[in-house]
């Protein structure tokens, strides 16, 4: 299992927020890029960054950040933010963004979800963000009925490249991770699944990568010292 460091951006800070919630936020620094490169030098392969102005006003604020990430920090960097229309996703794959992750979107507008995982293969990626199994959706503030699990499948069949699964419950709360629903999400599709939202501690780490997890998103739990990535990197190829 790969660990993957996150760089959440908003106003061009790098940031983090409990449960997705625009009021409870913690500034890490003024240079999300700054992060990303720290974060390389202590040996992470693969990045995740998220436009958070971007997933809660429908499209991503923060490109330049981006690019700056994405030019800089020597790894493959996957994004996603306020995906919602092919423009944004060719901007996206031209600037060498590795993985564009739709969200909201595979709910709105599948039809059009469809055609970006068809014409990008390999490159798009379905974030599905989750309250107790149910879809969440435009910056987590819409719960709806639709089960996670089957949406994870429909989006294989129709061609996803990876599902990012995040328990929003957990996300930022540094709880622990919900590691039997990401269990149950390896079980679902064969596709990759990456692990989001609550991991703590590196037998969190262990527990994700024995359930069959391809990667673990790891946040505040990085920024705040509680975990080593060096650490987490060991502990991902070892089993509890």
């Amino acid at each position: 299992m790969i660990i993957i460091p996150a760089v959440d951006i908003r106003g061009g800070k790098a940031v983090r927020l409990v449960e997705g919630r625009e009021d409870l936020e913690t500034v890490f620094g003024d240079d999300p890029a700054d992060w990303a490169k720290r974060w390389v030098r202590e040996g992470a392969k693969y990045l995740h960054v998220v436009d958070l102005d971007g997933a809660f006003q429908g499209a991503p604020k923060n490109f330049p950040k981006v690019q700056e990430i994405v030019q800089s920090a020597g790894v493959p960097v996957e994004f996603g933010g306020g995906v919602r229309d092919t423009a944004v996703v060719e901007k996206l794959i031209n600037a060498r963004v590795d993985r564009v992750i739709i969200g909201s979107q595979v709910i709105d507008e599948f039809d059009w979800a469809q055609k970006m995982f068809k014409a990008y293969p390999g490159k798009i990626a379905v974030g599905i963000d989750a309250v107790r199994g149910c879809v969440a959706i435009h910056g987590w503030k819409k719960i709806t009925d639709i089960d996670a699990f089957g949406l994870a499948r429909k989006c294989e069949k129709a061609g996803a490249a990876a599902v990012i699964y995040t328990d929003i419950t957990r996300d930022g709360k540094m709880a622990g991770i919900d590691v039997e629903a990401m269990g149950v999400m390896v079980k679902f599709v064969t596709m990759p699944v990456i692990a989001s939202g609550g991991v703590t501690t590196l037998e969190d780490v262990k527990r994700l990568s024995a359930a069959g997890c391809y990667g673990a998103i790891i946040g505040r739990s990085l920024y705040e010292g509680r975990i080593r990535l060096a650490d987490a990197i060991a502990a991902a190829r070892t089993q509890p």
